[in-house]
This record gives C-alpha cells, structure tokens and sequence, in this order.
C-alpha cells in the first residue's frame, strides 16, 4: 500500500513536471510580447544571408525572415535583436531558449529535428553542397578533385556529406577541418586546401571576401540535397504556425503579384485570392495571434519572397544567384505555399 502511494505521487510528479515544462515552453509569442522585442539567431557573418553593415545594421535574407515575424507580431520590423550564432551553437541557444527562433542557413534533417527537440517550419531555400577551386586547375567535376585537401567547417552536414560522396565514388582525398568558416575560407586562400566546400549559396558569399574572386569559381556541380529552413522548438503549437505561415505568406504574395509597393492598395482588389490573404474580407490572423492585416505588415516591412530573394542573393545583390529550384512552381522552381484561407 506504501509502495503503490508513493508510486502514484512520484507518478504525479513527474507528469506535473512534465506539463510545467510544457507550458513554460509553450508560450514564445507571450514571451516576446511581453519583452517587446524577437530575439533571432543569425549567421555569424554570411553575405546574402546575414551579415552587419559598416553601421552595423543587419542585412540579408535570413535577416529579413526574422523582421518579417517581427512585422507580423508588431508591425515594425526593427523590433528584433540579432544574435550571431556559430554552426556548432546555433541549435544549443536554440534549446535553451536563448533566442526563439533560428533563422540561419541551416539544412533540415531527420536527426536535428527527431532527436534535438526542433521544429524545422518549411525550406525557404533550396541548396546544394559544392565546391570552390581555383580557375586555373580547370576542373569540372568533384571527382577531379581525387588525392586533392579539402577545407571544410566542423559541426555542419557538409562533413558527412564528403564522406558519404567520396566514399561512393570511390576516390580518396583528405578532409582539413576547421571550427568556422572564415577559418576554412582562409586556409583555403593561403593554399592550404586544393578547394573549400559547403553549400553552394555560401561558396557565392565567401567567395567575395578573398582577394581575387574572379581567380576561383563554384563548380555547378552538387553532391547534396542542402534545403534550408527557419527553425523552432518543439512544444508550442502557436509559434510554430505563426513562423510558418509567415514564411507561406511571402511566397503567396510574390505568386500573386502582392509587394512592398502595392500591398495597401491590393487590399481594394476584386481579386478573392488576394482579399482573403490581405484580410479584407476575414481575419485568419486571429488563429495565429495575429491582427487581420498580419500580411500586409509582412509585405509591406520586406516585401514578397521574390523581392527578399532578388534583393539579399539574386539580380539585386553583389552574388547573382539564379533563383533555379528558388523559382515558385509556376515559374519551374520548387516553391509552392498553402494558400491562405
């Protein structure tokens, strides 16, 4: 009889235990209501994805998810603080509930998600593992790259990815191993490594800190599925479909013709589409914790997908990225939202 008391309190303490941790972590948009500001972890310093200006000012694409859920939460896009996080510490600030979300160039796999307690809230970009060498090699293929040194950053899927690809081909090469990426960039330029890999976005971006760029080139090739994606904790339903649904916003807006310019007079549109995504006719922010114009804040703080892409990495930026399988689906790429409704 003792046994089976005590059984049952430690029983109720435990499921007591586990419902205080829920709730204690099912409530980020309470959280960041109440200190008035979203905290965001970002890259350390990546061009096109998140990187300070000469001000100090935050600039890129994972920077503009970030102040687009700020718009979303309070219709001011500065209201985030930005905190830089190494590949190695992004998921650990993440968990600890150092910063709420985690918008950083970072692959969504079955292991970070099932096994960390993450939520990964849909590819936002689609990448690919590659490689950087010097023009004058005149290679054309990672399998030219055979007896070659190798640069790459510790903590990343880049690892097991060249393991897994030269291991498949058959060919042997030596992997040099470095805790940033900037630290592999420079052993790569001081010769130290034949090439430098990791996804090929940032090969784009690194490329442009070393002394010649024109001298090194990404070769086309990729030897990866790299689908980036803004990623959450598990546990609190709410904050996971208001990051979500901001990220299905962009792309709907772009898909239907809604910008940074025109989102205020769309909502007088005899379009139903766009009515119902602008909240003319109904309030589906209301189910997000949001106010009925969530979308037009987003649109109107970064604009649409196309003009986040086209401005951090595409046409508009210093990397010229082709959008390729970053086109909507309509246009060949792979991007294709839920619509709101």
């Amino acid at each position: 009889m003792g046994l089976f008391v005590k059984s049952q309190t430690f029983g109720a303490l435990a499921l007591a235990a586990v419902l205080t941790a829920t709730v204690s972590r099912a409530d980020t948009l309470d959280q960041v209501l109440s200190r008035g500001v979203l905290v965001c972890g970002v890259n350390i310093g990546l061009a096109g994805f998140g990187l300070p200006d000469d001000r100090g000012f935050w600039r890129g694409f994972d920077v503009d998810y970030c102040r687009a859920v700020a718009a979303a939460i309070f219709d001011d896009p500065q209201k985030v603080r930005f905190t830089p996080l190494s590949g190695k510490d992004r998921f650990t600030a993440l968990q600890s509930g150092e910063i709420d979300l985690l918008s950083r160039n970072t692959t969504w796999t079955q292991s970070r998600e099932a096994a960390q307690g993450l939520l990964f809230t849909g590819i936002n970009y689609y990448d690919g593992q590659s490689f950087m060498v010097r023009k004058a090699r005149k290679l054309q293929s990672p399998r030219d790259l055979k007896g070659a040194s190798i640069c790459v950053q510790q903590g990343t899927t880049t690892e097991l990815n060249l393991a897994d690809y030269f291991h498949k081909a058959g060919i042997s090469a030596e992997t040099v191993v470095f805790s940033g990426g900037d630290e592999a960039l420079k052993a790569y330029e001081s010769g130290r490594c034949d090439a430098y890999t990791t996804d090929g976005s940032a090969l784009y971006a690194q490329r442009l800190k070393l002394a010649a760029p024109d001298d090194h080139e990404v070769l086309a090739e990729t030897i990866s599925k790299e689908p980036f994606s803004p990623v959450v904790r598990q546990g609190d339903d709410r904050w996971f479909n208001l990051v979500k649904w901001t990220q299905f916003a962009l792309l709907d807006a772009e898909e239907l013709g809604v910008t940074a310019a025109n989102a205020d007079a769309l909502r007088q549109s005899d379009n139903p589409e766009i009515r119902r995504l602008l909240g003319a006719d109904n309030d589906f922010g209301a189910g997000l914790g949001l106010s009925r114009d969530w979308v037009v804040r987003i649109v109107k703080a970064v604009g649409n997908y196309g003009e986040i892409f086209s401005r951090n990495l595409g046409d508009g930026s210093p990397l010229k990225i082709p959008r390729g399988l970053n086109a909507q689906w309509r246009d060949g790429g792979l991007h294709y939202a839920p619509p709101v409704r």
